[in-house]
């Protein structure tokens, strides 16, 4: 879907998909990029101080089970006072990596959120969750879009990768491969595992952004953990509304954009083929890599 398209069908899609009904954000000042300005100065301080007890609970859970690098550019970015002034992380991305942050009112067009990424632009939602939504919530907000997918950001081979994802939307959505794609972003963006010399670490925004997932996706006996392959995760089915049932397991950045700078066109074409799988699969032959014995370990 694009921006040309009837978009009635994109809210109407969204809405149908929402939980209360309605679609979160106002869209009624976006351009045609679905860019907003993000107007730093009408967040509240209820809505500051909300931003801080979230950043804290996360900041005390990540050491020990986020990737490094995730936990040296949150380092860095000193985003704990309140909800951060977009521009002013834009101007420090732009000199580590080339990327800048854009404002948007909420969920985009898959067509423009492949143009943005293409582009080294990554839309931030502008809207916080209310208090009663602290553990849980179902549209991303800018604190998911923020604390979770902004740090890696600033890593110069998962930013390549990251572009490289949304120059392989824009060719999806002329070869039918947009649901193989999403399960790519889902499993890796949003939900993925790393191998490091202290154990298992995470670096999906889904994860590191939540305040239950981010343990039970490294310890918790219950979940698959599987040595990551781009074609098995295109077939793999995700959960939406629960901790994920299997996770994928890449060994570095480095191995993730090698092995997704491919043409996906065949890839897409044998996918066909093939049926999907269910979320908790384990395929024979695969190895469930076993979790960390303990927080951190």
């Amino acid at each position: 879907m694009n921006t040309t398209v009837d978009q009635a069908d994109f809210f109407r899609t969204l809405e149908e998909k929402s939980d209360h009904g309605k679609l979160r954000g106002d869209y009624s000042g976006c351009d045609e990029r679905y860019v907003v300005q993000q107007d730093w100065q009408a967040y509240t301080p209820e809505q500051h101080a909300l931003w801080r007890r979230l950043y804290q609970r996360q900041a005390k859970l990540v050491p020990g089970r986020a990737c490094q690098v995730f936990l040296d550019s949150l380092a860095k970015m000193d985003a704990g006072d309140g909800i951060p002034r977009f521009d002013r992380t834009s101007e420090a991305l732009r000199r580590a990596t080339g990327w800048e942050l854009v404002a948007v009112p909420g969920l985009v067009p898959d067509q423009v959120f492949f143009e943005h990424l293409a582009n080294r632009r990554f839309p931030v939602t502008v809207w916080l969750r209310e208090p009663h939504e602290f553990d849980y919530i179902v549209e991303p907000d800018v604190f998911h879009d923020f604390f979770g997918h902004v740090p890696l950001l600033f890593n110069p081979v998962f930013a390549d990768y990251m572009q490289q994802y949304g120059k392989g939307g824009l060719k999806a959505s002329r070869l039918d491969g947009l649901p193989n794609l999403s399960r790519l972003y889902w499993y890796t963006v949003e939900f993925g595992l790393m191998h490091t010399p202290e154990g298992l670490r995470a670096y999906g925004a889904g994860i590191l952004s939540s305040g239950g997932e981010v343990e039970y996706c490294l310890s918790d006996p219950r979940p698959r953990r599987v040595a990551f392959e781009v074609e098995r995760v295109m077939r793999t089915l995700y959960k939406i509304d629960s901790f994920q049932e299997t996770y994928f397991v890449i060994r570095d950045f480095q191995q993730l954009f090698d092995e997704t700078a491919a043409d996906f066109a065949p890839l897409y074409a044998r996918l066909r083929e093939q049926e999907v799988l269910p979320a908790n699969t384990l395929l024979p032959g695969e190895t469930n890599i076993p979790p960390n014995s303990k927080s951190g370990s």
